[in-house]
């Protein structure tokens, strides 16, 4: 027998040939015998030793190419020279070719340089202003030495044989073995950003939106807030994933299985995303207690002091997440999108006037918008709104408010208004809920306004004056209606003096920018979705509708609904009486009008029956005090806050890189559009270790007229000149692709 001498490691072409590589020399043997060996970088020795194995039929022409991962073409093409020419053809160079003389070594480094990076020669010969006919001979003649792919495993096919290798061991794509063992005990805090050269990374347009997350604060005092991760990913690294996530809409961890995790890992400069079970992991820890609260109340401060002209106008808004599990039985709201009572907790979304959230304020037990606003809303916006007039100004201008807040009909209430505007000096704007007679149409004057948009419309209005409310809760308030081409008159009131009639217009009816916040978080990231499965206790201080009292209120408003009714038609036969002509006719018109006296004297006996009960039960209770059947628990809010405010910064980074391709010719439903495409992109990472550069090279859109819009964005990304956090390496976009 035989004894197996070939090295460990090698590599089995066939059953008789064996190749093996040390360094940088790869040794070919027959059986057990070396018979040939080359420089892993001298690639004519590889062509003519390959072709004399595949001619000698030692191998086959597919095990070269399965092997090697070369092109078939490439192999035919060596074979044919070796049959033709012989082994000499291969170093061989062609006659009357003559060596140029301006590629200089000064020029000839920086094509080298360009030429490891990937770089296309025709991109090459146009930076360096050399014909492209020199470049290409320079190459031929081997001056240059044009990155091989197959050697340099950029490629997607060579990365997941490699990854696919790697499962053997540690894990699918964990290639860094060592630093995730020195994780594992504790000798390494956190893995590198270390990136090499890849082409065609799906969804590697993502990394475009890089810039815009971090001036949106992706990783502002995040460590500090959320804590410091232990092991191989760090709290930069588990944001950054969730944040592309969201943008790449991966709207659950779950859907992370159907993702390459090397492939996605390349994006974070690591060898691999986490398993969905660690990502989870990570997530309960960043969230544990209130670290993702913090971090968001934190966010919210920080987004109103980078722009103090956005919080002058507020809006404020609830939107129900529906739960259909059975953990637990939430109390039942009405959801206006479905029409119907659903079980589900509400949330109250604060926003600027172009739809950018600021914060979000969950009410699992609601006491209704006032009621949040009074109690969570007003106290914490008192405290975090920037560049509010202080008291000495509030006293000297009787005018002068400090910020407005926008909402919907729910929040119509005279006394709100005269309290927000006493106590805080808070301006209130909402739709007139019981509008008066409509006014003359030829007192309303036709007004050019400019929407949140920037599209320029025209708006007939008028004005007046109009004591709202009755009674103590009147107060005196600006009315402007709005007239549509129906004809038909929109009342808005508010507390704002100082502010134009038409901007208050404008203000009003861009309520449509929240709206249309929550049917786009609802489609493209999911944030009514259940983030964690599980329920806590409520603390039993927390108040809570009384179940009794909520029932008899029920029958309290069906007696009257019931009374007002029958009042009604007993008033309407008493002013039109039977005559006693028709004696048949008169007598059941007496018998209907008794039995509906009877009936009234028996609903309202009822009536003050239930209205003698409800005093004496008590309309709110403790969670303590409940029946048992009618205790309900809470949904656990750790990673459901992390991702919503993870979802707010990603929706403001599209937002703000919406805001820097809209033009006369790019829409902003266009421009969002064409985001969503660029971030599902593939693209090539290119590091440049000489520069201190990372080239990020997206592959060209569908049509000409995206890829001009995509490279004016990226002119306007590279003027940031973002840095990928924990390197020195300045992120650049370019468009192109691998040619």
């Amino acid at each position: 027998m035989i004894l197996p001498l070939i090295p460990e490691g090698a590599t089995q072409i066939n059953g008789l040939i064996n190749v093996w590589r040390n360094d940088d020399q790869w040794t070919y043997f027959h059986g057990t015998c070396p018979i040939f060996t080359h420089r892993a970088d001298d690639k004519r020795m590889f062509r003519m030793i390959t072709s004399q194995l595949i001619e000698s039929g030692a191998c086959k022409q597919v095990q070269i190419i399965n092997t090697f991962g070369v092109s078939k073409r490439s192999v035919i093409r060596s074979v044919k020279k070796f049959r033709e020419d012989g082994a000499e053809a291969f170093f061989q160079r062609r006659k009357g070719k003559r060596r140029g003389t301006v590629l200089v070594p000064e020029i000839l480094e920086k094509a080298q340089n360009m030429l490891d990076q990937g770089i296309s020669r025709k991109d090459i010969s146009e930076a360096l202003q050399v014909r492209y006919d020199t470049l290409r001979k320079a190459i031929n003649d081997g001056r240059l030495k044009e990155l091989d792919l197959s050697e340099a495993a950029v490629t997607k096919s060579f990365r997941s044989v490699v990854d696919m290798e790697a499962a053997k061991g540690m894990g699918v794509a964990c290639t860094r073995a060592g630093e995730r063992i020195l994780a594992s005990v504790g000798k390494c805090i956190g893995a590198a950003a270390q990136f090499q050269t890849c082409l065609d990374i799906p969804k590697g347009g993502i990394l475009c939106a890089l810039p815009t997350l971090l001036l949106n604060g992706l990783l502002d005092n995040a460590e500090k807030l959320l804590g410091r991760l232990k092991g191989y990913y760090t709290t930069f690294h588990i944001l950054l994933l969730l944040a592309f996530m969201a943008l790449c809409r991966i709207k659950t961890t779950e859907k992370l299985r159907g993702q390459s995790p090397g492939e996605f890992g390349k994006l974070l400069g690591l060898d691999r995303i986490p398993e969905v079970r660690c990502l989870r992991m990570k997530m309960d820890e960043l969230s544990a207690g209130e670290r993702a609260k913090k971090w968001a109340a934190h966010l919210s401060g920080y987004w109103m002091q980078s722009e103090p002209e956005a919080v002058g106008t507020l809006y404020i808004d609830g939107h129900v997440r529906v739960y259909h599990g059975r953990l637990t039985k939430l109390p039942r709201r009405y959801v206006s999108r479905e029409r119907l009572c659903l079980r589900g907790v509400t949330d109250y979304w604060i926003n600027d006037w172009i739809g950018r959230p600021f914060f979000v304020i969950e009410k699992e037990i609601d006491t209704g918008l006032l009621e949040t606003l009074r109690s969570d809303i007003v106290p914490r916006l008192l405290a975090e709104v920037p560049d509010q007039p202080s008291d000495q100004e509030l006293a000297d201008d009787p005018f002068l408010f400090r910020f407005i807040l926008v909402f919907d009909r729910e929040g119509y209430s005279p006394a709100f208004f005269g309290e927000m505007w006493k106590k805080h000096r808070i301006a209130c704007l909402t739709y007139h809920k019981h509008p008066a007679d409509p006014w003359p149409q030829d007192w309303f004057v036709g007004h050019e306004v400019t929407l949140t948009s920037g599209e320029a419309v025209k708006m007939n209005l008028c004005e007046m004056g109009s004591l709202v409310g009755s009674g103590k809760n009147a107060v005196w308030m600006r009315e402007i209606r709005k007239l549509t081409d129906s004809g038909h008159q929109t009342s808005i009131i508010s507390t704002a003096f100082e502010v134009s009639h038409t901007q208050l217009a404008v203000r009003m009816f861009s309520r449509w920018c929240q709206e249309n916040f929550f049917n786009y978080m609802m489609q493209h990231f999911d944030i009514d979705v259940i983030m964690e499965y599980g329920t806590t206790e409520f603390p039993g201080t927390e108040k809570v509708v009384n179940p009794t009292w909520r029932q008899l209120n029920r029958l309290r408003n069906s007696l009257q609904n019931k009374l007002r009714y029958r009042r009604a038609r007993f008033a309407e036969m008493t002013m039109h009486p039977a005559t006693e002509e028709k004696p048949a006719k008169y007598h059941k018109w007496v018998t209907k009008k008794a039995d509906l006296l009877e009936e009234i004297k028996n609903y309202e006996h009822e009536l003050e029956e239930i209205k003698f009960e409800l005093k004496n039960v008590k309309k709110h209770i403790t969670w303590k005090e409940l029946e048992d059947k009618d205790k309900f628990h809470r949904l656990l809010p750790g990673r459901k806050r992390l991702m919503d405010t993870v979802r707010m910064i990603a929706y403001r980074a599209e937002t703000a890189m919406v805001g820097l391709i809209t033009g006369p010719n790019v829409k902003s439903s266009d421009a969002r559009r064409l985001l969503q495409d660029l971030f599902v992109t593939e693209a090539d990472i290119l590091p440049d270790s000489v520069n201190k550069e990372l080239k990020v090279r997206v592959h060209n859109a569908s049509r000409p007229a995206a890829n001009r819009v995509l490279s004016q964005l990226f002119e306007k990304l590279n003027q940031a000149e973002i840095k990928y956090p924990g390197t020195d390496y300045q992120v650049v976009y370019e468009l192109g692709g691998h040619t």
